[in-house]
């Protein structure tokens, strides 16, 4: 039938060859449990909190909450050549006691090799197939019995009793299915790779996320050498973690101290630069905000950011034309968050308004004055959470004053050596930042 008529689309029909030899075949490779589910009372079920696996990873840990559930499914998501498949088989390497089951559909064994290579980690009991065919992987699985399996893609592996090609909807969703059900039966976890479009959605059915237990998004710019891995869905732990690591030539290297690495060793005496106390997840880190304005050489002015919200930038550029007075409407706008990353806390909202109003007056900010907050349309400074660890950090790192908002002095108790001053509207902040120029 080539018109469905129901919807009355063209050519969405797919064709199944279903026999009852062929069912029972597929039921017995893939049930892993001959134990059948029952109905129980709430009341009667444990929840005994299994221990998690540590992944000898601080990074990775803590975006899954605290290690790798056991019987879970996690989807590692990223742009190609960002480094997933490095993650993931630097990860199996570090795991000397635990046997590990690589699957790969797109690379060779001695591809895998080399890149196990340049990492230069041996271990015994990381087991390599290539292989696609999902009743082929189970029989694999069942052959070695291993305590975590990596798939690497999702969206190569294929099941015969569909006939779509691998990576089409009906596929990848059906194996995915299969995949959760291995999963729950078995108590082994799995990690699947996946894809992403260009619009950076992980490739195949939206229903895919829903399967998964756990969704990690790893994202970077291939020219930084810095990735971050965040955390987009998880069933076991927060949402608002993030992992650093730094790529080099043996691998990912984990960054204890991205505060360290994501400030410039100097930038005195150069104006539009501002260093912010930012939080991301449960980590605070100071990071540099540098902004370029310019007169526009055409009649439109241009706008540009990089690692902030473009929307947000123009809300901020209207709060300083329309509160503070600043007139930036004929000129040219250019932000960047230093080290390629990508921060959404409101509290850097301070510091770019601060590093936008250095470069248009070309006054640079004292080097040693940090500063955070979250702007409100009104130009006033809105509080911002976890205000004693962004002063302890930037404490730690030999700030001497940080402006936070006034409103996060009530109830602050925490003695620190750090000179705090505290704003209210982003006029104050910009005479104590300007008016001892």
């Amino acid at each position: 039938m080539g018109r469905c008529p129901a919807c009355g689309e063209w050519g969405t029909f797919v064709e199944e060859l279903v026999g009852k030899n062929d069912l029972a075949k597929e039921e017995d490779m893939r049930s892993f449990s001959g134990i059948k589910s029952q109905p129980l009372p709430l009341n009667e079920i444990k929840a005994d909190e299994e221990p998690r696996i540590n992944l000898i990873d601080a990074e990775l840990n803590r975006v899954l909450g605290g290690g790798l559930v056991p019987a879970s499914v996690v989807l590692i998501g990223g742009e190609p050549g960002i480094g997933k498949s490095t993650l993931v088989l630097q990860t199996l390497l570090k795991l000397q006691h635990i046997r590990s089951l690589y699957v790969s559909g797109e690379e060779s064994a001695r591809q895998i090799k080399l890149r196990a290579d340049r990492i230069g980690i041996q271990n015994d009991n990381c087991l390599v197939v290539c292989e696609t065919n999902l009743d082929q992987i189970f029989t694999h699985i069942k052959n070695t019995l291993p305590g975590l399996v990596v798939i690497d893609s999702i969206q190569t592996v294929y099941s015969e009793a569909l006939e779509s090609s691998p990576g089409s909807i009906s596929q990848v969703r059906e194996c995915a299915v299969s995949i959760l059900k291995f999963a729950k039966q078995s108590g082994i976890p799995v990690i699947l790779i996946g894809h992403i479009t260009k619009e950076g959605n992980i490739a195949g059915p939206k229903i895919l996320e829903h399967i998964v237990d756990t969704v990690l998004q790893f994202e970077g710019d291939q020219h930084y050498m810095y990735r971050i891995l965040r955390s987009i869905k998880n069933r076991f732990g927060s949402t608002s973690e993030v992992g650093i690591y730094e790529m080099n030539s043996s691998g990912l290297r984990e960054v204890i101290n991205p505060s360290e690495l994501l400030l410039t060793q100097n930038h005195e005496g150069l104006s539009g630069v501002s260093i912010a106390a930012a939080i991301e997840g449960i980590r605070p880190f100071l990071i540099e905000t540098q902004a370029l304005v310019s007169t526009a050489a055409y009649g439109t002015p241009q706008r540009s950011s990089t690692g902030f919200d473009i929307r947000r930038m123009n809300m901020l550029l209207a709060v300083l034309e329309k509160r503070a007075g600043f007139k930036l409407s004929q000129k040219d706008v250019f932000l960047n968050i230093a080290g390629g990353l990508r921060v959404s806390d409101p509290g850097l909202d301070l510091s770019i308004i601060s590093a936008i109003l250095s470069s248009s007056l070309d006054i640079s900010i004292d080097k040693n004055i940090c500063l955070t907050g979250e702007v409100g349309l009104s130009g006033e400074i809105r509080p911002v959470n976890r205000i004693e660890q962004r002063i302890l950090e930037a404490e730690k790192l030999g700030f001497s004053s940080i402006l936070i908002p006034a409103h996060n002095l009530k109830g602050f108790t925490a003695k620190t050596a750090i000179k705090i001053e505290s704003v209210r509207k982003v006029e104050e902040a910009f005479n104590r930042l300007f008016a001892r120029k």
